[in-house]
């Protein structure tokens, strides 16, 4: 067998064999709650009703790559900026913090004026891969290993498609009310992991 692709196969098993399950789960949960495809599903039926086709395979997969390349290039990007990643987890989740109140009390605190049509935007970006998103990926780096977020990352992206797949049947047998609810619950987790980021990484700074 050639050597290189000797090298690369253990490479490749090296990087999984950092997975930790648990990790993965509470990653999972926590960017399901950022990405939140249950609180966009009346976006996503308002799009449709106007006529705008979306196609579920091509918002996932540009999701999928837009995070992907945050995840692997984000930290090189605050290297360059002299920023450390733990200065970032801070700041990061304090605007994960700013979300959850956004979830929790229905209220806007962060306003944008991009418009868009179309699978890519406004639907992957910057609607599930948007700044949320990025600031999330960041400050779990800290906490979470590259190779948990990659399998979890993955499976948030198979979990989207099957939400936007099923959005009118969803819509149709759990009601508003339910969505409602769901989104409530991610909130509240959403800004039990905020005070975890901010609270843990100011313990490791000072």
């Amino acid at each position: 067998m050639h050597p290189n692709f000797t090298n690369t196969m253990e490479s490749i098993q090296n990087f999984f064999g950092t997975v930790d399950f648990w990790q993965v789960v509470s990653s999972f949960i926590f960017l399901i709650a950022i990405i939140d495809p249950f609180g966009n599903i009346p976006i996503t039926i308002a799009m449709q009703e106007k006529g705008i086709k979306i196609n579920a395979l091509r918002v996932c997969l540009a999701s999928l790559i837009i995070l992907l390349a945050f995840l692997f290039l984000g930290e090189w990007i605050l290297k360059l900026f002299g920023v450390q990643i733990e200065y970032f987890a801070i700041a990061g989740g304090f605007i994960i913090f700013l979300m959850a109140l956004e979830m929790i009390l229905d209220i806007t605190i962060f306003k944008t004026t991009l418009e868009g049509e179309g699978s890519i935007v406004p639907l992957a970006f910057p609607m599930y891969a948007g700044p949320g998103a990025f600031t999330a990926l960041l400050a779990i780096t800290a906490e979470y290993s590259i190779a948990s977020l990659c399998v979890s990352l993955f499976a948030c992206i198979v979990f989207l498609y099957l939400v936007l797949i099923g959005t009118n049947w969803l819509t149709k047998y759990l009601g508003q009310t339910s969505l409602y609810i769901i989104r409530k619950f991610f909130g509240i987790i959403v800004l039990a992991i905020a005070c975890k980021l901010m609270f843990g990484n100011l313990a490791s700074v000072f």
